[in-house]
């Protein structure tokens, strides 16, 4: 049997260095990797590039790297809600890759399947379609993205079992299954860690084989992002 299991956050970073290109999963604070992202930082690795659909708040996720100066450039989608974010673009000290949602998703998924690169229409006729090549199909125009190229993928789920398959609750199956397997490594940490044949096979969202190394987390805040609450009478 293949056991994919690490003991902890710490032997689940081994091999994280300066100058790498990162995935992160999550959707705003929604599954975002919160275990490795604080081991990031004590790690304090430098100068890293750093593939997420937003780059977290100002004191968490990824914006506790970004307070420390430790991303050199960020791909993202949406970067809205992190004013030390704006303030390191606006002034040069970050490079920022803003891309269309989908395409994100997509040249996760093109990187996942082993697919040099996509066409899609998103983006065309814009500054996002300049200098690259685009081609007509079905009388539509579409842009050339290439697959990502990632050192590390880092990814959180639900419940996953020894062996590295994966479920996901609810708004966190965002990101974290495109970005499975579209890095070297994968690493995921789960809420609750099984043993092998413990889960339904019919209920996995990831096969183990899109995961190289997976562990239990200490703990997960589950921050919310923009809480909305009913007025009371």
């Amino acid at each position: 049997m293949i056991n994919k299991k690490v003991n902890n956050v710490t032997e689940a970073l081994q091999g994280v260095a300066d100058n790498m290109t990162l995935m992160l999963g999550g959707f705003g604070l929604c599954g975002i990797p919160e275990n490795s992202i604080d081991q990031l930082v004590k790690l304090n690795v430098k100068e890293l590039t750093c593939i997420s659909n937003n780059a977290g708040v100002d004191d968490f996720g990824l914006g506790l790297l970004i307070q420390k100066h430790q991303i050199k450039k960020m791909i993202s989608s949406y970067v809205g809600e992190n004013d030390e974010f704006e303030r390191q673009m606006l002034s040069g000290e970050l490079d920022v890759e803003l891309i269309p949602q989908g395409t994100l998703a997509e040249r996760c998924r093109a990187a996942q399947a082993g697919f040099p690169a996509i066409y899609t229409p998103a983006g065309y006729g814009t500054e996002v379609a300049e200098g690259k090549e685009t081609r007509e199909f079905d009388d539509k125009m579409h842009v050339l993205e290439y697959a990502f190229k990632a050192d590390f993928a880092f990814v959180k789920a639900w419940k996953g079992d020894e062996a590295g398959n994966l479920i996901f609750k609810g708004s966190a199956r965002n990101f974290n299954p495109n970005m499975c397997g579209a890095a070297k490594i994968t690493v995921a940490e789960v809420e609750e860690l099984v043993p092998v044949g413990t889960l339904d096979p019919n209920q996995v969202h990831i096969p183990g084989i899109f995961v190289q190394r997976i562990f239990q987390g200490e703990k997960h805040e589950k921050r919310i992002e923009q809480r909305t609450v009913r007025q009371r009478n």
